[in-house]
C-alpha cells in the first residue's frame, strides 16, 4: 500500500470517539498497523471498533527484528486492560519457512521464530500464529517434521505456559509445495507439538475456500466444520481469519478480499460468526485496504453479522 494512502486513512490521524464502540458477542478484530510503536495498534484497534486484534511485532519482510523497549509492552498491556482488547493475536513473519531444507535459511528461521516468541511474550500477547512453510525439495512428510523441530527448537527454555501464550499454525490455500493446505497436516503438526508447548490451530476463510473445502453452499459448511472437528477439533480452533475471496473455489490462490465482495459472500460469514461451535473463538479480518476506511468497514461487516442476545422476556406480576 503507498506510504500516501497509509497517511491518508490512518485512524490515529482522527479524533478519538467520544463514546466507546459497541460490542457484540463475538470478539471481532482486524490486524492493526504499528507504525509509530507497537503499542498503536491497540489504540487503531479500538478506535477502530474492534474487541481483539492482531498485529506483527516487527517487519514481516525484514529479517533485522524490532527492538521493543519496556515501556512500549507496557504501554500495550495498559492499552489493552483499558480498552478489554482480548485476546492479542501476532502474526509470526512471512520471511519464515518452518519446513525448508536449505541448511542456512533453515537456522535463520529457527533464530527468527525464536524472536517471535520472545516479542509476544514480551508484549503478553495470548496467540503466535506461524504458516508451516514449504516443503520443496523434500517430501511433504519430512517438511512437517522439520517445521515440528524448528518451532520445537525456537521456543526451548522459553515458558510459553507461564507468559499465558499459545502458537497456532495456520491453515494454507495450498499454493504449489505450501504445507498445511489440509486439516490433517494442520492436525499433525498439532499432535506433534502439542508435548512440548502450547499449540493450537489458527482458521482462515479464505484459505479453507481455495484450498478447495466448501464453506460457502449450506451443506458444504457443515461438513467442512465436521471435518475440521474431526481432526484438529473445533475446541482448538481459538482464532479464525475471517477474508473473503478474490480468487474461484480451490484456486488455490491466496487473494484476500473485503467481506462480502468476494467469492465466498457473505452468507458463510453469518453461520460462522453465530455458529455456536465456535463461540470461544476471536474473529480477526485481514482484508485489504483499497480505500481510506476499508479497515473499519470490514470490522463493522462483521459485526453487523452477529445476532444480538435476546433479551430475557419479562414476566409481568399478577396483583
Amino acid at each position: 500500500m503507498p506510504i500516501s494512502m497509509a497517511r491518508e486513512q490512518d485512524i490515529l490521524k482522527l479524533p478519538p470517539p467520544k463514546r466507546s464502540p459497541r460490542r457484540t458477542a463475538r470478539r471481532i478484530g482486524i490486524h492493526t498497523s504499528t507504525a509509530g510503536g507497537v503499542e498503536n495498534g491497540a489504540e487503531r484497534a479500538w478506535r477502530l471498533g474492534c474487541s481483539t486484534f492482531q498485529i506483527f511485532s516487527s517487519s514481516p519482510r525484514q529479517w533485522k527484528p524490532y527492538e521493543l523497549g519496556p515501556k512500549q509492552c507496557a504501554e500495550m498491556r495498559r492499552l489493552r486492560e483499558k480498552y478489554d482488547l482480548k485476546p492479542l493475536v501476532i502474526h509470526a513473519s512471512y520471511l519464515l519457512n518452518l519446513g525448508g531444507g536449505n541448511p542456512e535459511f533453515y537456522a535463520k528461521t529457527i533464530a527468527g521464530f525464536r524472536g517471535e516468541v520472545e516479542r509476544a511474550l514480551a508484549l503478553g500477547a495470548e496467540y503466535l500464529v506461524v504458516h508451516p512453510g514449504s516443503f520443496r525439495g523434500a517430501s511433504r512428510e519430512e517438511s512437517l517434521a522439520r517445521a515440528a523441530y524448528a518451532i520445537r527448537e525456537g521456543a526451548a527454555g522459553l515458558d510459553l505456559v507461564k507468559g499465558g501464550l499459545t502458537v497456532l499454525i495456520e491453515n494454507t490455500a495450498g499454493a504449489e509445495y505450501s504445507l498445511g493446505a489440509s486439516f490433517e497436516q494442520v492436525a499433525a503438526l498439532v499432535g506433534v507439538l502439542r508435548e512440548f508447548i502450547p499449540v493450537a490451530a489458527c482458521m482462515d476463510t479464505c484459505h479453507i475456500h481455495v484450498a478447495g473445502y466448501d464453506i460457502v453452499t449450506p451443506e458444504g459448511y457443515e461438513a467442512t466444520l465436521r471435518q475440521i472437528d474431526e481432526t484438529i477439533g473445533l475446541k482448538n480452533v481459538p482464532v479464525w481469519h475471517c477474508n473473503d475471496a478474490k480468487a474461484a473455489f480451490g484456486s488455490k490462490l491466496d487473494r484476500h478480499q473485503h467481506i462480502g465482495q468476494g467469492t465466498i459472500g457473505t452468507a458463510p460469514f453469518k453461520r460462522l460468526l453465530n455458529d455456536r461451535r465456535v463461540a470461544h473463538a476471536a474473529f480477526i479480518a485481514e482484508t485489504p485496504i483499497d480505500e481510506p476506511g476499508d479497515d473499519r468497514r470490514n470490522v463493522d461487516a462483521l459485526k453487523a453479522l452477529v445476532r444480538k442476545k435476546r433479551s430475557p422476556l419479562r414476566v409481568k406480576s399478577e396483583d
